[in-house]
Parts: C-alpha cells; structure tokens; sequence
C-alpha cells in the first residue's frame, strides 16, 4: 500500500498541512486542554479522551446545580409576583370603589377651585380699577387741604393722577362702560377744577410775595407754575402778578441805589452822588439796570425752567420788557435833566454811544424803545452843540498871530475833535451808519473851521493867506491821520493844501526872481515871444544891464538860502518847506535857462554872451540850487 492510500499517512499529512495561528476555535481548544493536560506521556495520551469526557460531565454537573439553585429563586420570585399581583387586584378593586364614593367630593372641589381663581381675578381686576380711577384718601386730603397751608409736592402728584384718570375715563366710554366712565370723569374733573382753584389762590399769594431783594423761590412755586400751564387764563394772570410784584421791587430797588445806595450790607455808595460827572451818572444808571435785568432774567428762568410750553415763545422777554417800564421813567428824568446842562459835545457824545451801546446789550423792547429814545435826544442834543460850537467860531474871528501859526481855535476844536473821535472809535453803531454819522460830525466841525481860518486870514498877503491856512489844515491833517474813517476829509484836506501849496510855491518863485535880479530878464523874454524883436534892443536888456544883472544873479547863487521867501520859514512842516523851495528852484531854472537859450541866439543880437553875460551853463545853476 502506498503511503497516498496509507489513512493514517493522510491524516498525519493533513494535521502537518494544519495552519494552527488561523483556527480560532483549535487555539481556544489547545489553551484549554493546557489547563489538565500536564504531563504528555503515553497514559495520559490513551487517557485523554475519558479525561476528557469526565471533565465534560463535571461541568455539565456543576451546570445543573446552578440552574437547579435558579430555578427555586424564579419559582420564588413567581409566587411572590403573584402575591404582588393578587394585591394589586385588591387595590384596584378598594380604589374604585373609593373613586366611585369620592366622584362628587372632587367634583365639588374642581369647582370651588375655580370659583376661587375667578374670585381672585376679580380682586385683582377691581384692584386695578381701584388703583387707575380712584384717589386714595391721603390724595384726597393733599388736594382739600385748606388755603392757608402750603402746598406740597403730594398735592402735584395727586393732581397728576387726577388728571391721569379724567384722560384714561376714555377707555371706559370706547366700551360698555359708559355710564362708569361719565361718573367718574365728573369726580375728576370737580376734584380737578377745585385743585386748580386753590393753587391758582396760592401762586397769587406767592407771586405777591415776591418783592424783596433776592426773593426766595420754593421748588413748589415753580412745580405750580407749571401746573397752571395747563390753564392759559390762570398762568397768565399769575405771570402778570409776578411780573407786576417784580416790576415793584426792581424800581423799589433802583430808586434806593439812586438815593440811599444798593447792596445788601449798604455798603455801596448812592449813585447820585456823582451827578457831578455826567457820564459816570449816566454809566451807573445804565449798568445797575442791566445787572438788574441779568438778575431778573435768572430768577424767571428758574422759575419758568419747568413750563410745559417750550414749543412757543417764552414769556420771559416781554416780562422782562414790562418789569424795564417801571424804571423808564426814572431813568428818562435824570437823563433828560443832563442833557439839559451845558455839557460840551465830547460828553454828549459819549453818553450818546453809552446809551446805544446798552441799548444793544439789554436788548429787550421796553428798555430799547427808551434808551433809543434817550440816544436819538442826546444826538439831537450833540449836533445842537456841534453847531453852536460853529457859529461861535464864525462870530468871532480870530487875527493870524505874527508867526503864522494855527490860532487858538483850530488847537480847541481839534481838541474837541479827539475826544469825540476816540468816542467814535469804541461805538457799537453799525459800520454804515457810523460813516455817515462820523461824516456829518467832521463836516458839522470843519467846514465851519476852515471858514474861520479864511476868514481870519482874508486881511493878510496872498504868501501869508496860503501859509496860515497850510499850517491851520495841517494842525487838522495831524489830528485827523490817527483815525481811519477820516480818509474822506483827509482827502478833501490835502486838496485845499495842494492849492494853498501852489500860492506859496508862486510867491516863492516870484520872490526868488525878484531876489537875484532875474525877474526884468524874465518878462523882457516873455514880451519878446510877443513882439518879435531882438531881446538887446529891448529896454535894460543891453549887454551891459545884463551882465550886472548876471553879476548879481551869480552872488545870490553862493547864498541860495537868502532866495527863501520869509513866509516860508513859518511852514509848519518841513516837508512842505522843502517842497516849495524845491518847486520854487526848479521854476528858477527853468527861467534861468530860458535866458540862456534866448541870450545864446544870434538873432538877440548878443555878441560873445558868453564871455561877458552868462556866466554859469543851466546845469552848473540847477547844481547850485540843489
């Protein structure tokens, strides 16, 4: 036999070709025949298989007392589960029968339950109704308190909810609930108008209360205040009566500044001692006032700072105006009284620019419309003065002194002009009007100056004419170069100058030629364009006449400031002397070398006139003059 069909070669083929390490179930069977199978001898091999089995048995007897053991804890539990259950049946058969004896005991709670909760809600609903339509009684006793108590902040939130509830009465009428709501809007609005009747009585008593100094104002005043907004009739009398009790203390109060003096400790002196000074009387007046309505118009606001009415105009600014009214008249006496003194125009006129510039300040209507009043007077008053100032300047003319200098009056009326211009300069006036208004007062000043300076000057010589007025306008030009809205009359001024200028410069001129001999040469060549004959044969313009005169043109030369015109040393100004002389010179010149051109002509008839005539070219004469 081969070993192919050998069985046990087979078989010891297929256990060799037997890959242990991928048969779970061998390994599992391998681990646990290593837990008996010790020893690997020929015994326990041809034992193994009883081994075995015996082992099989064990665990099969051990098996079979455990589940013997769990069978008498089921059959346990069973009959214990069926006592439970019998029990259970007992329950539910004694609970049924005690839900068929209680069925109406629930029923009837079920329904006290609920009757309990609508009970409830109906507390709470009237409770409610209660709290948002009816006063409680301390509110009914802080609105019925009587007149001569003051009122508190209770009684506003009272009337607040007064009020609230006659508002919300609407809710009720959109409903069935009509009847409910026309009853109570009537309570409302009887507990409403008998509030307000007594806080109107108590805000009179208040607002009369009003008259001293710093009056002194409760948060309650301005809690009522606003209340009554809601009553236009009764919130305008009460602002009446504040203003009237207001306008009672304020003059009150300026009357005493005036005469006894201001201050809570009396220690300020009376405004009326300084009378003396009108400006200073007229400035404490008029700033007094204005710390009066800066003080009035604080305690207004503050107790108008709770109005309800912010969407219209405040009443603080005509109050304001009515509250001015009753020192209007006061002020306006004591005003009026000073300009009826004899104050010079510089004072008018900067009580006028006093006046205006509160004016501006204050700037409410019943105060304005006096002060505009008071100002348009004092300007009146100013411009009087201005031209009786004038005419007094054009009555009594006053001589040129020897010196040729301004006479007193141009010196005083400059003066006047300073402090009326320095006035000018701080005015609150509108530009446009103040150029007009600073035109009409330099033409009310100067043109009646410069009058007089013509007709003080009339009497005198065309040099001495021309060189006072120069020196009387530029003593003006001096005093008017400080301030720029005077560029006008600057303007005018320089014109007049340049005029005057044009004398002097002529006189000059003249004085000059007549000086150095020059001046027959210089007609004798104008008559000779005339006539056309020669200038030898014309008489004193030989050769011989014109050399001397030439000789003595030549010695001036070495001396020019012999040639200046006396009156010229009187000029005021510098720049204008040198001018004239320097104009005077070039005139000197241009005659100088109109000789020269015409004694050079051979038609003339001058033989060498430059050998024996002309001694000096134009240009070496022009160097010499400078």
């Amino acid at each position: 036999m081969t070993d192919e069909a050998n069985p046990l070669s087979r078989k010891l083929a297929k256990v060799l070709s037997t890959r242990l390490d991928g048969d779970k179930d061998m390994m599992e069977a391998l681990k646990g025949l290593s837990l008996f199978f010790t020893e690997n001898t020929l015994k326990s091999r041809r034992s193994l298989r009883s081994d075995i089995e015996r082992r099989s048995l064990t665990i099969n007897e051990e098996f079979a007392r455990e589940f013997g053991q769990i069978k008498e804890g089921l059959v346990a539990i069973e009959a214990e589960v069926k006592q439970m259950s019998e029990v259970c049946e007992d329950m539910k058969t004694r609970l049924r029968a005690a839900k068929e004896h209680t069925a109406d005991l629930m029923r009837q709670t079920t329904d006290i339950q609920l009757e309990s909760q609508n009970l409830e809600l109906r507390s709470d609903v009237a409770s409610a109704y209660l709290s948002h339509f009816q006063l409680e009684q301390d509110e009914l006793e802080a609105l019925k308190t009587a007149l001569s108590a003051d009122i508190t902040m209770n009684f506003f939130k009272a009337l607040e909810k007064v009020k609230s509830i006659h508002s919300k009465c609407h809710i009720l009428l959109r409903n069935n609930q009509q009847r409910t709501g026309l009853e109570i809007m009537e309570a409302m609005a009887l507990h409403e108008e008998s509030a307000y009747e007594r806080l109107y009585r108590w805000t009179q008593q208040q607002c009369r209360g009003l008259t001293t100094d710093v009056p002194e104002v409760s948060p309650a005043f301005s809690h009522a205040l606003k209340a009554l907004n809601d009553r236009t009739v009764l919130y305008k009398y009460s602002l009446d009566e504040m203003a009237s009790a207001r306008r009672a203390a304020v003059v009150r109060m300026f009357i005493d500044a005036l005469t006894r003096g201001g201050g809570s400790s009396g220690t300020s002196r009376p405004i009326e001692l300084h009378s003396h000074d009108p400006l200073r009387y007229v400035g404490d007046m008029l700033a007094w006032i204005h710390q009066a309505f800066v003080s009035e118009k604080e305690l207004l606001m503050t107790l108008l700072s709770n109005r309800k009415d912010h969407q219209e105009e405040s009443p603080v600014p005509s109050m304001l105006s009515y509250v001015s009214e009753g020192m209007s008249r006061p002020l306006k006496v004591r005003v009026e009284q000073i300009l009826a003194s004899e104050h010079g125009a510089p004072v008018l006129y900067k009580i006028a620019n006093l006046l205006q510039f509160y004016e501006q300040t204050i700037g409410l209507v019943g105060m304005s419309k006096i002060l505009a009043e008071l100002h348009g007077l004092t300007m009146k008053m100013f411009f009087s003065s201005l031209n009786h100032y004038a005419t007094e300047l054009t009555d009594k003319i006053e001589l040129p002194s020897a010196d040729l200098n301004p006479c007193t009056a141009v010196n005083k009326t400059m003066t006047l002009l300073t402090d009326i211009l320095q006035s000018h300069d701080v005015s609150v006036t509108p530009m446009d009007e103040k150029q007009a208004q600073l035109q009409k007062v330099l033409s009310s000043a100067l043109d009646p100056l410069i009058q007089a300076c013509s007709l003080s000057a009339s009497g005198l010589a065309a040099a001495d004419m021309a060189v006072y007025m120069i020196n009387c306008i530029y003593l003006i030009q001096n005093t008017l170069a400080l301030y720029e809205s005077a560029d006008h009359q600057l303007e005018m001024l320089k014109a007049q100058t340049d005029a005057h200028m044009d004398t002097v410069i002529h006189e000059q001129a003249s004085y000059m030629l007549g000086k150095c001999g020059l001046a027959r040469a210089h007609l004798a060549i104008e008559e000779q364009q005339k006539t056309k004959e020669p200038l030898s044969s014309m008489p004193g313009m030989d050769a011989e006449s014109l050399r001397a005169t030439m000789v003595q043109f030549d010695s001036y030369l070495s001396v020019p400031d012999s040639l200046i015109l006396p009156q010229c040393h009187c000029l005021s100004s510098a720049r204008l002397r040198e001018a004239s002389y320097k104009e005077a010179a070039n005139m000197l010149c241009n005659a100088y070398e109109a000789i020269h051109k015409a004694v050079t002509e051979p038609a003339n008839g001058y033989s060498d006139p430059g050998g024996y005539c002309l001694l000096r070219t134009p240009d070496q004469v022009a160097q010499l003059l400078g």
